[in-house]
C-alpha cells in the first residue's frame, strides 16, 4: 500500500508493445485488490486474441480483466467510444470498492482519460502517415476514399481543398467518427483526476525491447495467428477498418493470400512493431501535461514498493 495508507484512485501502466505491461497489471491488481481494464485499442477486438497478444485467462490469474474482447471487427471503435466503455467499467469497479488498474499502450486512450476528450480528437499516427503518402502519391484516391468514408464531408470541400480532404479522413479514419459530428459535440471531461493516480511508464533498453518483440512475433504464430486472421478474412471486412490494420493482420494476410512467404511477412510484422514501439515511447514523453514514473521492465519490484504499490519483497 502507499506509505500514507491511502490507496490510489487509479493505477495506469502504460508502455511500448511487448513490454510486459499485463504481468506488471496483474502483479499491482492482486497487491491492491484491483480490477484490470485495458487500454489497447487492438485488445478490445473480440476474434484478434492472438495477433494482439490479448491476456490469457492463464496470464490473468484470476484477477478481473474488463474491456478484452468486446468489440466485434467490423465496427470502427473509436477514443469517444472506448472513454464511454471506460466510464462504465470505472464506476463498476468503485462500486466493487476495488481499485482500477488501467494498462496498455494506447497513448489516445490515456490522454482521454487523463485530459478528457476535445470535440476534434487527437489523430493516429499511422493514419496520418498513410494518408500524407497518398496524398503525395495518388491524390485523386484521397477523395474516393472521403466519399466512402464521409460523403458529407466531401460535398462540403469547396474546389478540390485537398488539406482540408485529408483531415476530414483523419478524423473519421481515427476516430471512426466524421468532423462534423465531432464539432458538434462538447467537451466530454476526464475521467480520472491526475494527482491521485500512480502513472507508471515500462521501459526497456532499446535493443532488449527489440528482441522481446521478435521474439512474442514468433510466438504468436506458433499460437495460431495464422489461423486467426484466416477466419478474420473470410469475412471480407473492409481493409481499412481498425483492425484490419492492426500490426501482423495485413502482413500475415498477405501471406495467406501466396504474395510472400511466411518468414519475410515475420520480418515485416516484426519491423513494423518496433517502428509502433519508437512511436508509443516519444507519445508518452511529449504529449502529456503529467509526468510518468518509469518503471524497469527486467526488474519493477524495488520500484514498486518504493511507490507504495507492492508489499516488501
Amino acid at each position: 500500500m502507499k506509505s500514507s495508507g491511502e490507496r490510489p484512485d487509479a493505477v495506469l501502466i502504460a508502455g511500448p508493445t511487448a513490454s510486459g505491461k499485463t504481468a506488471l497489471a496483474v502483479k499491482i491488481a492482486q497487491e491492491l485488490d484491483g480490477v484490470v481494464i485495458n487500454a489497447d485499442s487492438m485488445q478490445v477486438y473480440a476474434n484478434l486474441s492472438v495477433v494482439t497478444a490479448r491476456p490469457s485467462e492463464e496470464e490473468m490469474q484470476g484477477v478481473p480483466h474488463l474491456l478484452f474482447g468486446h468489440v466485434d471487427e467490423s465496427e470502427a471503435y473509436s477514443v469517444a467510444r472506448w472513454l464511454e466503455d471506460a466510464g462504465a467499467a470505472l464506476e463498476s469497479v468503485r462500486s466493487q470498492g476495488k481499485v482500477p488498474v488501467f494498462a496498455g499502450g494506447t497513448g489516445l486512450y490515456f490522454k482521454a482519460l487523463l485530459e478528457g476528450l476535445s470535440p476534434v480528437p487527437p489523430v493516429d499516427g499511422d493514419v496520418r502517415e498513410e494518408l500524407r503518402r497518398i496524398s503525395r502519391d495518388t491524390p485523386d484516391e484521397i477523395y474516393s476514399m472521403l466519399a466512402k468514408e464521409d460523403p458529407e464531408g466531401l460535398s462540403r470541400l469547396k474546389d478540390n481543398d485537398l488539406q482540408r480532404a485529408v483531415r476530414a479522413l483523419e478524423v473519421v479514419m481515427s476516430s471512426g467518427r466524421t468532423l462534423a459530428d465531432w464539432q458538434m459535440q462538447g467537451e466530454v471531461a476526464p475521467l480520472v483526476e491526475p494527482g491521485r493516480t500512480e502513472r507508471l511508464l515500462i521501459e526497456w533498453p532499446v535493443e532488449e525491447l527489440r528482441e522481446r518483440i521478435a521474439l512474442r512475433f514468433e510466438r504468436m504464430v506458433e499460437a495460431g495467428a495464422l489461423i486467426e486472421i484466416e477466419r478474420l478474412l473470410a469475412r471480407s471486412l473492409d481493409t481499412a477498418l481498425p483492425a484490419m490494420r492492426a500490426i501482423g493482420v495485413p502482413q500475415l494476410a498477405s501471406h495467406l493470400r501466396g504474395e510472400a512467404d511466411l518468414r519475410e511477412v515475420i520480418d515485416k510484422a516484426v519491423i513494423a512493431s518496433r517502428q509502433y514501439a519508437k512511436r508509443q515511447r516519444t507519445w508518452f514523453r511529449h504529449q502529456f501535461d503529467v509526468t510518468w514514473t518509469g518503471i524497469p521492465g527486467k526488474n519493477p519490484e524495488q520500484m514498486l514498493t518504493k511507490l507504495g504499490l507492492l508489499d516488501d519483497f
